[in-house]
């Protein structure tokens, strides 16, 4: 392939309306030339010339071998993918945090959209999409025989525009439809809350560019009047984005040069490690370190963080760092589980591909692909119906295998288990009374932040208060 050019590497999956973000610059000087294969070549040139001389209808050349490329790439897993000049565009532009669209991030699956997540307060959010929903009509196109890269193209669009979704879901006799008003999309990715007196609450709805710098402006407001009891770090339904992000807030809560992540790929580019110090989540950028005025309590301050099958890829990195360091108690249900690392390759053209380099690890070494992280205390979500049933990386197919365990998809049996009150163990939480049966069952959580209905909140801030008593009697 030559001598590399400037490539980024990226934890998140497809995104459709969401961002898909650039992460740490890093540079391949070596001159890679491996044989190519002649009569595989001489195949691909013989059907090449075929299509342009029998095709029913002309075909440029270019059409042709951007297909080709798309093709070549897309077939090796989910997440790695051609991009063409509009796509790699959105890419660049997704990692300010602000982007058109709907909100969602998405995969494929025979053929079909698959949503992975709806990302909060964006069209998809609020008009009821779900994780698992397949996206099968765009407006009056089928999806099937387009790329994702053209769906995504489909659903993005002028803010105030309608586009009509048609959706099958699981436990839906027929299909449904879904109308959704596009938008400008402003990620706020970290919101906070004093939850009570003495228990603070921070939510993370995705890892942007700005994200260190905005959680380390929330902290200060939590501990503006001193020191919490508590602290719950929310990252449930968070489909990740920049690992500098996950690194920059691991380092929020862990001491100073402590192991978070390390990757490993077949090239040395891929064979990382990265600890909490500036230089690996401020990316080389040479600004101030917004992490060095934290308040020194927010690192010995009780923690409970709270995850569950939407959270992927960093924000796996930031639960699994922190369990690993007994830093916190993680609290939920199993993650999604994609542990695998994107380079983003610029071509000629304004192009670039999206290759899928390397595997990364929890500071044990554990492998998040296709398991997550299990938590040390599992908790049901009764708003989001039976966790078992969720979409996981796992389930998509060409995934990656975990190459840490044989059985990459094992559960979280072995972890204690709560249940919500009136919930029966292994099935979903019963339907409430009262008419609203249908619209309720597997309604996502409420929009309301740190809400006093959150079951697995109150969960994690009664976890806290024993901690808490536990710590006074020592």
């Amino acid at each position: 392939m030559g001598n590399w050019k400037k490539a980024g590497l990226i934890c998140a999956g497809f995104v459709g309306g969401a961002a898909i973000s650039l992460t740490l610059t890093v540079f391949a000087d070596k001159d890679v030339r491996t044989g190519l294969p002649i009569e595989e070549l001489r195949t691909f040139a013989e059907v090449f010339n075929a299509i342009k001389q029998g095709y029913v209808e002309p075909v440029d050349d270019k059409t042709l071998i951007s297909n080709a490329i798309s093709g070549m790439v897309s077939n090796l897993d989910p997440h790695s993918a051609y991009l063409d000049v509009d796509a790699y565009k959105e890419l660049q532009v997704g990692t300010q945090g602000e982007f058109g669209g709907l909100g969602i991030e998405v995969g494929m699956e025979d053929g079909l959209v698959k949503v992975v997540s709806p990302i909060e307060d964006t069209p998809a959010y609020r008009g009821g999409i779900k994780s698992g929903d397949l996206i099968y009509k765009l407006d009056d196109t089928l999806v099937k025989g387009l790329t994702l890269s053209d769906a995504v193209k489909r659903m993005r669009g002028k803010p105030k525009t309608p586009i009509k979704l048609g959706v099958l879901r699981k436990g839906e006799s027929k299909p449904l439809e879904i109308t959704l008003v596009r938008e400008v999309i402003k990620v706020q990715s970290v919101k906070s809350k004093l939850v009570e007196p003495g228990f603070g609450y921070l939510r993370i709805t995705s890892f942007q560019e700005n994200t260190v710098a905005s959680l380390a402006k929330h902290i200060g407001d939590l501990y503006k009047d001193g020191a919490l009891k508590g602290l719950v770090l929310d990252l449930r339904n968070d489909p990740g984005g920049l690992l500098n992000g996950a690194v920059g807030v691991s380092a929020a809560f862990l001491p100073p040069k402590t192991l978070v992540t390390s990757t490993d790929g077949r090239t040395e580019d891929a064979k990382r490690q990265f600890f909490t110090t500036a230089e690996d989540y401020l990316r080389g950028s040479g600004g101030a370190d917004p992490l060095r005025d934290l308040p020194p309590e927010v690192r010995k301050t009780p923690m409970v963080v709270l995850v569950n099958g939407g959270s992927a890829s960093a924000s796996e990195i930031v639960a699994g760092a922190l369990q690993d360091h007994k830093r916190a108690v993680v609290l939920g249900t199993q993650t999604f589980g994609k542990g695998s690392v994107q380079t983003v390759m610029p071509l000629p053209g304004n192009t670039a591909i999206k290759l899928t380099t390397a595997r990364y690890y929890t500071p044990s070494g554990r492998s998040i692909q296709a398991k997550g992280i299990v938590p040390d205390i599992v908790v049901d979500d009764p708003a989001n119906g039976d966790s078992s049933q969720r979409l996981r990386e796992a389930n998509l197919d060409r995934h990656l295998m975990n190459d840490k365990e044989k059985d990459s998809g094992a559960t979280a049996k072995e972890a204690p288990k709560l249940q919500a009150p009136g919930q029966t163990p292994g099935k979903s939480p019963a339907k409430p009374k009262g008419g609203k049966e249908d619209a309720d069952e597997g309604e996502l959580p409420t929009r309301e932040l740190a809400s006093k209905n959150d079951f697995v909140l109150n969960q994690a801030i009664n976890l806290l208060k024993g901690l808490q008593i536990l710590q006074t009697r020592q």
